[in-house]
């Protein structure tokens, strides 16, 4: 199953069309989510994170222990995530992918613009290195689960940016598993223009909009 992004704003019938696929997607359990909507965005101001839902989340943490990931108790999730983020920054130094975090979760943003050729999902060649990178510290640092979420400018239709965003969600998804890391660790979601992180008034607005951003979740166990 490949999980969630977000549909933010929108009346048409399209958008209720996508919210429902996203509430369905996020009750479906196993690896491999299906790509879809992203829910409903939050009123404020944009903010990394995991959008596809709590449910996505523990689906995903399920099927990572099902096929053999452990888990980190106690205060061995902060540290983890410390090394892990670290790791991350080293190794994306200079590549144009920003790191952030919030709590113990990392968002990882890719530029559309050094990650893609221009309106497709076709991984640049100059990019395969960053993604190489990323592939190889998600490899070692296994314990947390990922979303790739696709994110659009509102240039063209919205059914259009939807698709793309989900096709750019699922090729980063792709590459990462055909470089090693597991398939039930990963679930993808396409945002479409309904996350905006700049305004869509110029050109550099919409270009930082054009993302995708992948968010690093710990595997930790429950207590209490």
């Amino acid at each position: 199953m490949r999980c969630n992004i977000e549909v933010e704003r929108g009346s048409r019938a399209v958008a209720a069309v996508l919210v429902l696929s996203a509430a369905l997607g996020a009750c479906a359990t196993g690896g491999g989510a299906t790509t879809t909507a992203a829910p409903p965005a939050a009123a404020g101001p944009p903010a990394a994170g995991w959008i596809s839902g709590d449910a996505a989340k523990e689906n995903l943490r399920r099927a990572a222990t099902g096929a053999g990931v452990g888990e980190l108790t106690g205060g061995s999730v902060g540290y983890y995530m410390d090394v892990q983020e670290a790791k991350l920054r080293e190794q994306l130094d200079g590549s144009g992918v920003t790191v952030t975090r919030k709590g113990n979760e990392l968002t990882l943003n890719m530029p559309g613009s050094l990650a893609f050729t221009p309106d497709s999902a076709e991984l640049n060649a100059a990019f395969a290195g960053a993604l190489e990178s990323v592939a190889t510290v998600l490899k070692k640092y296994d314990k947390t689960v990922i979303e790739v979420a696709g994110h659009t400018d509102s240039a063209g239709s919205r059914e259009h940016n939807q698709a793309l965003s989900e096709r750019r969600a699922a090729a980063v998804a792709a590459f990462l598993e055909k470089r090693g890391v597991l398939k039930s660790r990963i679930t993808t979601i396409g945002a479409g223009e309904t996350r905006p992180v700049a305004s869509n008034d110029n050109a550099d607005g919409r270009a930082r909009n054009r993302r995708v951003e992948l968010t690093l979740s710990p595997i930790a166990r429950m207590t209490g």
